[in-house]
C-alpha cells in the first residue's frame, strides 16, 4: 500500500530500516522506547510530519530530524503517552497530605523564607502539578510559601497547561468543593483560578539532556522512567538527586521502582503509600 502526499509516494508503512532509525534517534535524543505496541503511533506520526514538512519520503524524513532537532519533538507529539489528570492515585496524595507535607513543614520552619519548591517533572496537560497546588493551598499553615515547577518534553502539552482549561470530563477527581474553590466555569469547561496558576511556572524541559534546577523539597516523577531505557532511567534518577534537597521527596507511578538501579534514595513505606527520600549527608 502507499500513501500519496504532496504528489509524492510514500509507503504507508515505514521499513523497518526507518523504524530502528527513528528509534535509535529517539532514545539517544530523550531516552524515550520506542516499542512494538507503539510503532502504529510512530508511523502515523511521521505520515502525518511527512505531510507537514512536505518531505518527498520515509528516509528523507528520517534524515530530516536526524539534522533538525525541533522536527523530533514535533514527531514525538504522536508518539508519547499523556493519560493524566487530577488527584491521580488517591493513595500518593494522602501520603503527601498525611506524611510529606508534615515533615517538609517542621523543616522549612527553620528557614528564614519559609517557601516549600516542588517539580512535577513530566507533568503532560498540568492536572497533577495543579492538584499539587489546590493541596498545599489547603494545607500550608500561615506564613509558608511554595512554588512549582512543571516540566515536560511536550510544548504542545504545555500549552494546555498554562492555558489551565479544562472540559467537565477532565475535572474527575476534583470534589465539588474544590472545583468551586478554585476554578472558574467558562464555556463549557472550567479554568484553574489565578491564585493558583501563579504558584506554578511551566517550562519544557528534556530529563536526559538538560541540567534540572535545584532546591526541591517534593519531586513528582510518576509515569515517566517505564518509558525510558535503562541507561536513560540511571541518568535520570541521578538528576533528580542533584535536584532535591537533603530530607526531601520523591514519588514516582505505582508500577516503577527504583530497585535494582544504583541510586541513594531511600525506601519508604507508610500506611498511605510508598515513596523514596533522600536523606541527609
Amino acid at each position: 500500500m502507499i500513501y500519496v502526499i504532496w504528489g509524492a509516494v510514500v509507503p504507508l508503512l515505514l521499513r523497518d530500516a526507518d523504524v530502528e532509525r527513528l528509534r535509535a534517534t529517539i532514545v539517544r535524543e530523550t531516552g524515550l522506547v520506542v516499542t512494538s505496541s507503539n510503532r502504529a503511533l510512530l508511523e502515523k506520526g511521521v505520515r502525518e510530519r511527512i505531510r507537514s514538512s512536505r518531505a518527498p519520503s520515509a528516509r528523507e524524513y528520517c534524515e530530516t530530524i536526524l539534522s533538525r532537532p525541533e522536527e523530533l519533538m514535533s514527531l514525538l507529539e504522536w508518539v508519547t503517552i499523556k493519560t493524566t489528570r487530577f488527584f491521580r492515585n488517591a493513595a500518593h496524595f494522602a501520603a503527601i497530605e498525611l506524611d510529606v507535607i508534615p515533615e517538609i513543614v517542621r523543616r522549612v520552619g527553620g528557614r528564614a523564607r519559609k517557601t516549600i519548591r516542588l517539580w512535577s517533572a513530566g507533568c503532560s496537560t498540568g492536572e497533577e502539578p495543579y492538584s499539587l497546588a489546590i493541596l498545599l493551598d489547603e494545607l500550608l499553615p500561615s506564613g509558608y510559601s511554595f512554588h512549582i515547577f512543571a516540566s515536560d518534553l511536550s510544548s504542545a502539552a504545555l500549552a494546555v497547561a498554562r492555558r489551565g482549561f479544562y472540559g467537565p470530563n477532565r475535572m474527575n477527581g476534583v470534589s465539588d468543593a474544590r472545583r468551586d474553590r478554585y476554578f472558574i466555569r467558562r464555556g463549557d469547561g472550567y479554568i484553574v483560578r489565578d491564585e493558583i496558576k501563579d504558584r506554578v511556572g511551566f517550562g519544557r524541559h528534556n530529563l536526559k539532556l538538560d541540567e534540572a534546577p535545584t532546591g526541591f523539597d517534593l519531586v513528582m516523577c510518576r509515569n515517566v522512567i517505564t518509558y525510558l531505557d535503562e541507561q536513560t532511567r540511571s541518568t535520570v534518577a541521578g538528576r533528580l538527586w542533584n535536584a532535591m534537597n537533603d530530607r526531601s521527596f520523591l514519588f514516582v507511578g505505582d508500577s516503577e521502582s527504583l530497585l535494582g538501579m544504583d541510586t541513594r534514595f531511600e525506601f519508604r513505606k507508610t500506611d498511605h503509600a510508598t515513596f523514596y527520600v533522600k536523606q541527609a549527608k
